[in-house]
């Protein structure tokens, strides 16, 4: 490693051990063949301190903890004594996005790896020091032990950190660790960082405030690709403390909107000028578009859907069926809703630009500001700050092209401040879609045949309009149907729309977590088969199946059958299955594997009215190896909120091309009077860690709906349920 480069980057100018982690994994836009010059990095100082560069955003996973345990289990480091930094963007840090729920999963081998080279440094110096064999050398808790001939030895992480990094060690020369041998990972943690959010320490990007900042208030066009005719800034600039009225320009950038910014001394004074504003719109060719329009696009293009995956002929197994059975499914656009609304803080000179952002891809706003200005992504300075909510939210880098044009034109750092209204008015939506399923049964009650329709509008058309297949983002779960289905057929209808579609969490997989357990459910009613025992029947046992696809990594991981249903019959033991409820309540089942985990639910539900109560959740789930057991349970938790709010209340509808929702009281959060009890199982696993950010949400809207239909008689085909 070159030192001097290290110290270049990180500015951690005299610090004792320096190892760095090759992730593999190259910065957003840089060349894929050329791997990352340093990658993520941790230093043992002098003072003993172990410190890890976090590359990845914390927005409420949990990673500012998990992360550390990797690297403290191998390095037997004392966990008291282990600090948190996070990495600014800089492309010699690697693949710096958070999303997908790949934190763990891509940081598990790097950060045992750079743990163990760390400790085997240590110990090849403590060795050098006492001359004693390495071999007769421990570690534990931080400290070197070792017993020589005539004396014992001892000495701290920060006494030999100095000699330790004169020494050169191959992480793929050192030894992991026997998971038998963990003493931290599998054991629950409290968060690292707890004492600041309570206390008001951490920095969240609303909380930002750089000297000589100005604030800035952006009214953006109502309409999808709207654009300004006209502005009469007159009353705006009569507003006290307004200082600039600054247009936002589409053109050239990956905004979907144009609009209009007053800059002010305060955020107060800079939305009074905003309100002030007196705008006439282009609204452009979207201006026409409505839910409804869209639903009769849906609905006319579903059936000319075209084939993208199919095994055996289900068309012609379905036409000589003994039964078939057959439904629709109508889910609407979903905004992200985060709890903190967007903002940015920008700064732009000659030599560069400097950005404060709650982001999940630093590395692609450094790029696309880059680009912008004229500049290189290494002239990009992105501070990441913590995260009110991501969610998929803020993986986009919209909000830090707008700070960038409107600190350039101020001449001074801004602070573009969002509102509720405008988050939830100016978002990357979850795609709006329209499923059709037909199934065959025989008179074995066996499923011989599945074709499964699906119309929507693409994420990756809307990112990229040329894209080769441009379903791919709308087809996970379904394109690699797990179940034993010998004719299988899936169809695909690219919609048009100019909503702006992103990834919302667990992507595809809720939606289509959502319409498969819906329809299993269906199937094991006209069948007369207990739901659970259906699924695990099209489950075949001892199957692997592997995928390849590198644009999803999701998809890049082995699928092993018996994990699913182990956790099917583990959810199935934990619940009470098939045992008696309380009056009035029924039990229903849903089990979806996603982000290379396994997650299976059983809600206890009962009608209040026409509106579901959902009293108890029962969720196992099987992630690999379990880091830390408290974070696995709060992301499950988390999932199940998210998914049971949308599931129940949240939809996004479109009116003359705008979005008629506007804050949470017509897009309702979960309320805690309507919380259920949630417990949460984890199956025991030597497997790697797998994602838990997003897996416990899929489950849970087919499991409430399952359970009403044994309440009610009544299916749900569309959602929110009303």
């Amino acid at each position: 490693m070159n030192r001097r480069r290290f110290l270049q980057v990180s500015g951690a100018a005299g610090a004792g051990l320096i190892v760095t982690l090759q992730t593999g994994l190259p910065a957003f836009g840089a060349d894929a063949k050329a791997p990352a010059e340093l990658g993520p990095f941790i230093q043992i100082g002098t003072d003993g301190i172990v410190t890890l560069w976090v590359t990845k955003s914390d927005m409420g996973q949990d990673v500012r903890t998990s992360l550390p345990m990797i690297l403290a289990e191998e390095l037997d480091a004392d966990f008291a004594q282990v600090r948190i930094r996070q990495a600014h963007f800089d492309r010699k840090f690697g693949r710096q996005g958070t999303g997908g729920s790949g934190s763990i999963r891509t940081m598990w081998t790097p950060l045992r790896q750079a743990g163990a080279t760390a400790r085997a440094k240590l110990v090849a110096a403590a060795a050098a020091k006492w001359g004693v064999d390495p071999s007769a050398v421990t570690v534990a808790n931080g400290v070197v032990r070792a017993n020589g001939e005539k004396a014992k030895f001892e000495a701290t992480f920060g006494e030999l950190a100095a000699a330790a990094a004169k020494i050169e060690i191959a992480a793929d020369k050192v030894a992991l660790k026997d998971p038998k041998d963990f003493s931290l990972i599998g054991k629950p943690r409290k968060r690292l960082d707890t004492a600041d959010i309570a206390t008001g320490k951490a920095q969240y990007g609303i909380d930002v405030v750089v000297p000589g900042m100005l604030y800035a208030s952006v009214l953006r066009s109502p309409v999808f690709g709207g654009k300004v005719a006209s502005v009469d800034d007159t009353k705006a600039k009569a507003v006290a403390g307004v200082k600039h009225v600054v247009k936002v320009d589409a053109i050239g950038t990956d905004l979907p909107w144009n609009g209009v910014a007053v800059v002010a001394t305060s955020t107060y004074a800079a939305m009074k000028g905003r309100d002030a504003l007196v705008v006439t719109w282009d609204e452009g060719a979207h201006a026409g578009e409505s839910t409804e329009s869209l639903r009769k696009q849906l609905a006319e293009s579903i059936g000319k859907a075209e084939a993208k995956e199919s095994r055996g002929d289900a068309p012609a197994a379905i036409a000589s069926a003994a039964k078939t059975i057959e439904a629709e499914y109508e889910l609407p656009f979903l905004a992200h809703a985060a709890m903190e609304p967007l903002s940015a803080t920008a700064r732009v000179d000659k030599d560069g630009a400097e950005l404060w952002l709650a982001t999940q891809f630093p590395d692609w706003a450094a790029g696309t500001v880059a680009k912008l200005l004229g500049l290189t992504p290494e002239q990009i300075k992105v501070n990441v700050t913590m995260l009110g909510g991501g969610f998929g939210r803020r993986a986009n880098p919209d909000f830090a092209l707008e700070a960038v044009q409107i600190a350039k034109a101020a001449g001074a750092p801004v602070k573009v401040q969002w509102t509720r209204e405008d988050d939830m008015q100016h978002d990357y939506y979850r795609p709006a879609t329209l499923h059709r399923i037909t199934a065959a049964v025989d008179d074995a009650k066996k499923v011989t045949a599945w074709h499964h329709r699906i119309a929507a509008p693409s994420i990756d058309s809307y990112f990229e309009p040329e894209a080769k297949e441009p379903w791919r983002s709308e087809t996970g779960g379904i394109e690699d149907l797990p179940y034993d289905v010998p004719n299988f057929r899936l169809d695909v209808a690219v919609a048009r729309s100019g909503v702006p579609r992103g990834w919302w969490r667990s992507v595809e997989y809720s939606i289509n977590g959502f319409v498969l357990n819906a329809f299993l459910d269906e199937l094991a009613h006209a069948t007369g088969r207990d739901p659970i025992e259906l699924q695990l029947s099209l489950i075949p046992k001892g199957h692997v199946q592997k995928f390849e696809d590198e644009k999803h990594p999701a998809r890049q991981w082995p699928f092993k059958s018996d994990r699913l249903r182990a956790v099917i019959e583990l959810v199935r033991d934990k619940s009470g299955w098939g045992k008696p409820v309380a009056n009035g309540r029924a039990l229903g089942f849903a089990a979806q594997s996603s982000f290379l985990s396994y997650a299976a639910q059983v809600a206890e539900v009962s009608m209040d009215g026409d509106v579901p109560r959902v009293h108890r959740v029962v969720c196992a789930i099987d992630c690999g190896t379990a880091v830390n057991p408290d974070g696995i349970r709060a992301q499950i938790e988390g999932g199940i909120v998210y998914g049971l709010a949308a599931a129940l209340g949240q939809k996004i509808t479109i009116e003359n091309g705008r979005v008629q929702q506007s804050n949470f009281h017509d897009f309702p959060l979960l309320t805690i009077d309507r919380m259920p009890v949630v417990e949460v199982h984890i199956v025991p696993s030597g497997e790697p860690p797998t994602g838990t950010g997003e897996p416990g949400l899929p489950p849970i809207a087919p499991a409430v709906v399952n359970a009403m239909f044994k309440l009610t008689g009544k299916r749900v085909h569309t959602l929110p349920i009303t």
